[in-house]
């Protein structure tokens, strides 16, 4: 971002426009994906191929020319948009794919992206530059090999449905069960803490170190790590979920994060740079464990020939929500002390969790 404030003659406040832009379009683009049901009547494998291979071309155009502030955030929106292919397509790929243990499929696919949220603070924390052409290329032609490879290599899933017809009436019709609230809403109390947790990680770690005068670590790493972290927990808790059951292991992973929240600042007081640290990592571990789950108890509680546009409609609210969540706190940054800001992100797995069992065993398992 900074290399293309400075190669287009930017101010410095495009950084953050150009940034939201990519959200926005993600947010856009799920839902007009949902409300279009595109998904549940395309192949999915299709449908990952096309967005990501038009989503790498509009992300290669910032390369090549001149752009000014407005063509920059129409194409980073443009990429934002057609990502809406790629993530909840994915999700939706995994369901036709497995009619039981979805749970344990889903956390393998929740731990890459966890990976790829983390792997930038480790390029940064090593001193890696790389020309910002050659990132835009090198990614976009990523994008274009991975869409390849869902189209070659993953057919239509043995337990997809298609949908017969263009239903705008899906959007709201899924909320209707009650099931599917309950799984709906327990995501969004957890994406309401999820991406401000990991935007604020290095400030965090900032914090802690101006505080203690002797402390001295490499932040982008330590942040790689502890947001890293999430994907062995994916795994596992994908694992013990065919096991306990994914409402029980999602609920127990919620209230452990919730937990977190609300003790934070006395980490902040320890003296101990491993204790805190090691805090970190364990709340790193535990605030995306209930992702793949909840995403699964969704996907679980929806007829099959809807599921896609049903994930897809949850991923566009739970990304709305994270804008909230991270503006709020980036907001409050400069009027409540950093140690005490991170307790009001226990909002979202407070509600998470009492929608999760307002309904005691009305949610499927």
């Amino acid at each position: 971002m900074k290399d293309l404030i400075s190669n287009f003659n930017l101010s410095t406040s495009a950084l953050g426009d150009l940034t939201s832009a990519v959200q926005f379009g993600f947010i856009f683009g799920t839902f007009i994906f949902a409300l279009l049901t595109i998904t549940d009547r395309f192949s999915p494998s299709k449908v990952f191929f096309f967005s990501a291979v038009t989503a790498a071309i509009f992300n290669l155009i910032m390369a090549i020319g001149v752009h000014c502030i407005s063509s920059l955030i129409l194409i980073r929106f443009l990429t934002g948009f057609f990502l809406a292919g790629i993530y909840p397509v994915g999700m939706k790929i995994a369901s036709d794919y497995y009619e039981s243990g979805l749970g344990k499929s889903l956390g393998f696919l929740v731990g890459a992206l966890v990976l790829g949220t983390g792997f930038p603070h480790l390029l940064k924390g090593f001193g890696t530059v790389f020309p910002w052409k050659i990132v835009i290329g090198m990614t976009s032609a990523c994008a274009i090999l991975g869409g390849a490879l869902m189209l070659v290599f993953v057919p239509n899933g043995p337990y997809r449905k298609l949908a017969s017809k263009l239903d705008f009436s899906i959007l709201y019709k899924v909320f209707k069960q009650r099931g599917f609230r309950q799984a709906a809403f327990g995501y969004f109390g957890h994406m309401w803490e999820l991406y401000a947790f990991w935007a604020f990680v290095p400030i965090v770690l900032a914090t802690y170190a101006k505080t203690h005068v002797n402390v001295n670590y490499n932040i982008p790493v330590l942040s790689f790590i502890i947001i890293s972290s999430g994907s062995f927990s994916c795994v596992v808790s994908g694992y013990l979920s065919q096991i306990y059951g994914a409402k029980r292991i999602a609920t127990i992973a919620l209230a452990l994060s919730c937990a977190c929240c609300l003790v934070s600042p006395l980490f902040f007081v320890t003296n101990s740079e491993v204790l805190f640290i090691g805090f970190l990592v364990f709340w790193g571990m535990v605030v995306i464990a209930d992702s793949p789950l909840l995403s699964s108890l969704v996907a679980q509680n929806v007829v099959s020939e809807n599921r896609g546009t049903a994930l897809t409609i949850v991923n566009s609210i739970g990304f709305a929500i994270t804008i909230i969540s991270i503006q709020l706190i980036n907001v409050l940054l400069d009027i409540v002390n950093p140690k005490n800001l991170l307790i009001l992100l226990s909002f979202g797995p407070i509600l998470g969790l009492f929608a999760l069992y307002r309904g005691g065993k009305k949610i499927s398992l």
